[in-house]
């Protein structure tokens, strides 16, 4: 079981420095940031080490004023659901804009609940922060903490502030994970079009309103991580998973605003950090050529890669519309033919344990070994039945084969003229390699190498 941190949460009005100051703390540029306010709208978190200090820091959205169905609404519940079970509260002011009525809103809303308060002044560089500090006092929390998250100003005064809370609640260092532990959780990261449906479908898989959702295109920005003990259905076995929540990615051409190139980038970074990913797409609207650039796009990264149609309970045509997208996945993405391909509801939930044990089944032929002696078999067998080609009546001599990594698998092909070797020829290989292999629907990476001929002319 793996030994859960303190987890302290940052509150504050929007554009006040949170997510700057979340950064600053785990050490990394990992929450959007930007000048204009509204940027986060999902909780985050990380861990953060603060002089010595372990704990859980969560990144909120900014907390508004407004009706409890609207975006910002909605957005402020998430903040809200954040606070429940934390160990204590970062109230994030700005120092230089001075105190507002929402900030006395948010100090009336934490005085009311049960989590120790940490009031921090942000933006208290040089001495045009000095009145706001001085107003902060009035919210009652007691000396406010002078700091500067964008340049790293007053961390000692905040360590000295958090100690007590951290330690007071057993701050305790999370074991680390071996990569090739067959147990080690699963890192699923969900991608897709804008409104496919992504973080409803987590919220689904969760059984909680974790993520925020809407009918708004675009919702989602900062690639969001959440941790899920999955019970296996057919073992009765707890699988640990961590779910990645990503933006919605359009065409480039459609992508104009500054902080949805942000939010794109992040996704495609999370992808990066996936074992396993599953490309979302619609029901009512099928496949289209962005979803294709996705999954190469994932492919090319080298990740396993599922495909889910999402909304299958308001699909129509239903057979026509999945042996559809399976036949233009296949001529689209002739680098990895076989690509699982499911439904879901995220709406009723149905599907999601299918998906979900075929995700932990791709991860395992991803991460999969071959022993050399099995793969020299399979490719005498192979060259015997398509011997390699000899162009200008020159034979290409292939002498054998060897896996060198895995996740993806690598293999390194040794031989003679092989500059010389078609890729149709190659092609032949690998899709061989992934039929008989045990490697359906997993990127596959061949390197071609020549034994040196000392003779050759220099």
């Amino acid at each position: 079981m793996t030994a859960r941190l303190p987890q302290i949460v940052i509150i504050g009005r929007p554009n006040v420095g949170k997510s700057t100051l979340f950064n600053r703390l785990i050490g990394k540029r990992l929450a959007l940031v930007d000048d204009q306010p509204g940027v986060t709208r999902d909780r985050r978190l990380g861990e953060a080490q603060l002089l010595g200090l372990s704990f859980t820091v969560v990144d909120t959205a900014g907390w508004e004023d407004e009706d409890p169905a609207s975006l910002p609404g909605r957005m402020r519940a998430q903040t809200e659901a954040a606070l429940a079970g934390a160990t204590g509260a970062l109230f994030v002011i700005d120092a230089r804009a001075g105190l507002t009525p929402l900030d006395e809103e948010i100090a009336r809303a934490l005085r009311g609940s049960d989590v120790p308060v940490v009031l921090v002044a942000n933006k208290a560089e040089g001495r045009a922060g000095d009145a706001g500090l001085f107003e902060a006092f009035a919210l009652g929390f007691g000396e406010p903490v002078a700091l500067s998250a964008e340049h790293g100003e007053g961390l000692a005064d905040l360590f000295e502030a958090l100690r007590p809370l951290v330690e007071g609640a057993g701050d305790a260092e999370a074991p680390s994970v071996d990569d090739e532990d067959p147990a080690r959780p699963l890192k699923l990261a969900i991608v897709g079009r804008p409104n496919a449906g992504k973080s409803t479908l987590i919220n689904a898989m969760l059984g909680e309103d974790r993520l925020l959702t809407g009918p708004e295109a675009g919702i989602t920005r900062d690639a969001i991580t959440v941790g899920w003990d999955w019970l296996d259905p057919k073992s009765g076995e707890h699988r640990a998973l961590h779910l990645i929540d990503t933006a919605g990615m359009r065409r480039k051409a459609r992508v104009i605003d500054k902080l949805e190139r942000l939010a794109v980038a992040d996704a495609r970074h999370a992808v990066d950090f996936a074992e396993v990913v599953v490309l979302l797409l619609d029901a009512t609207l099928g496949l289209e050529h962005q979803d294709l650039k996705i999954a190469a796009m994932v492919l090319e990264e080298g990740r396993a890669l599922m495909i889910a149609i999402n909304k299958w309970d308001v699909a129509q045509n239903a057979s026509a519309l999945f042996n559809g997208i399976k036949a233009a996945l296949d001529e689209g993405l002739a680098q990895a033919r076989g690509l699982p391909v499911l439904t879901v509801s995220a709406r009723t939930g149905k599907g999601i344990d299918t998906l979900i044990g075929a995700a932990f089944e791709l991860r395992e032929a991803w991460s999969k070994r071959v022993s050399t002696g099995l793969l020299n078999r399979w490719f005498d067998a192979a060259l015997a039945a398509n011997p390699p080609p000899a162009p200008g009546g020159k034979r290409i001599k292939l002498r054998y084969i060897t896996q060198a990594k895995t996740r993806p698998p690598g293999f390194v092909l040794f031989g003679t003229r092989l500059d010389d070797l078609p890729m149709s020829y190659q092609r032949y290989l690998v899709n061989g390699i992934r039929k008989e292999m045990g490697f359906e629907g997993v990127p596959i990476r061949l390197t071609l190498r020549s034994a040196k001929n000392p003779f050759q002319q220099k």
